[in-house]
């Protein structure tokens, strides 16, 4: 299983070329296109929040934008523990019992907010404090996490790490905006190990290019495409962007799309922490800004948080959320040549499942 998921991309893999005759005609024109197997990571659960297993490819219905249903010609499901029942037990239900865990890859973006809403101080201090609690409790020795921050310009406070110390340093000098060592290769981990700085701008060039929000987003998850796996983002902001006179929110048009696809194309599941939730007389500020991350959550296939006590709940919910998934498999036809976005939609034959994933993939040269 880890080989496959090592050789698995998870975009587009296996192409090759085919021609299609028109009509049937001898004389007819030739279209050349290009096949393409598309990966999709999903999550199944039920109406509690508990992951399915034992599903099929039988079990799941996909469809892409303008094209219909497609086959789905495998469904395999990963975990990050052990199966612990017994051999019998895990061949009722379709999984395999010597299955290696996969890793798990989490980063935590702290998003600097306190020129915005000056109540923020304390609200990253408790989430800082309640991150940390996470980590201590949560993760598992498969478990990596990268934390940045972002107040004008991204900033890595460390790079992917099961180092417990390391990773709750970096929690505290992110919440206090603290200036990082620049990310220069001397930083780097062994090229064995999963780094997001080797995938990123170098030096002073990293701030150059992450001078808004949405570039700082999609610069890390463009710097996550070559770590194998579900990457999930925990993203503590109280959203961005601006709202129309009718007080509504819209995503910029020059900035959104690229981003977004970015997301996807990276495979990078966005669990959006609305900082206002736990602000004293929260519920009367205006809160237009956070369909920005209700937005970005839907449409890479993880979760919004807006209404909890305290940040144990969002955090603790990632954790549950994360402990499976299923990667579907299908092949895909476009135009030789052409590129683009293809928005996908996920069921499955059971409506009481919840189903969450990326919104689409890209294919072809881009």
């Amino acid at each position: 299983m880890a080989k496959r998921l090592r050789t698995a991309a998870w975009l587009a893999a296996l192409t090759w070329l085919a021609t299609a005759l028109v009509a049937q005609d001898p004389s007819a024109v030739k279209e050349e296109i290009d096949v393409t197997e598309v990966l999709l990571d999903v999550l199944v659960t039920d109406q509690q929040g508990n992951v399915i297993v034992g599903l099929t490819e039988e079990d799941f219905i996909v469809e892409e934008a303008d094209a219909g249903p497609v086959e789905v010609t495998g469904a395999t499901f990963y975990s990050n523990r052990r199966f612990v029942e017994s051999e019998e037990r895990a061949q009722e239900l379709g999984l395999s019992f010597d299955a290696v865990p996969v890793d798990r890859f989490f980063v935590l973006f702290f998003h600097d907010q306190r020129q915005d809403l000056s109540q923020l101080g304390g609200q990253q201090l408790d989430a800082a404090r309640y991150a940390k609690q996470w980590v201590d409790r949560e993760l598992l020795v498969n478990d990596y996490v990268a934390v940045v921050s972002y107040d004008t310009s991204l900033k890595v406070q460390t790079d992917f790490s099961n180092d417990k110390k390391i990773i709750k340093k970096a929690i505290g000098d992110s919440v206090i905006g603290k200036n990082p060592r620049k990310n220069f290769p001397s930083r780097f981990p062994p090229e064995d190990k999963p780094s997001l700085l080797r995938g990123l701008p170098i030096g002073k060039a990293l701030r150059k290019e992450s001078w808004d929000i949405h570039h700082g987003l999609r610069l890390v998850a463009e710097a996550l495409g070559d770590t194998v796996g579900r990457k999930n983002m925990l993203l503590f902001s109280i959203g961005w962007g601006t709202v129309d006179e009718a007080v509504t929110f819209s995503p910029d048009v020059r900035y959104y799309k690229d981003m977004m696809e970015a997301m996807n194309a990276s495979n990078v599941a966005v669990y959006a922490i609305d900082y206002v939730s736990t602000i004293e007389g929260g519920a009367s500020l205006d809160r237009t800004l956070n369909d920005s991350m209700s937005l970005l959550a839907k449409d890479t296939g993880g979760q919004y948080f807006f209404q909890y006590v305290n940040f144990a709940t969002p955090l603790t919910t990632v954790s549950d959320d994360t402990n499976g998934y299923y990667l579907l498999s299908y092949s895909s036809e476009y135009a030789q040549g052409t590129s683009g976005f293809r928005n996908v939609t996920v069921r499955t034959r059971n409506p009481n499942f919840q189903v969450r994933t990326r919104k689409g993939y890209a294919y072809g040269a881009s």
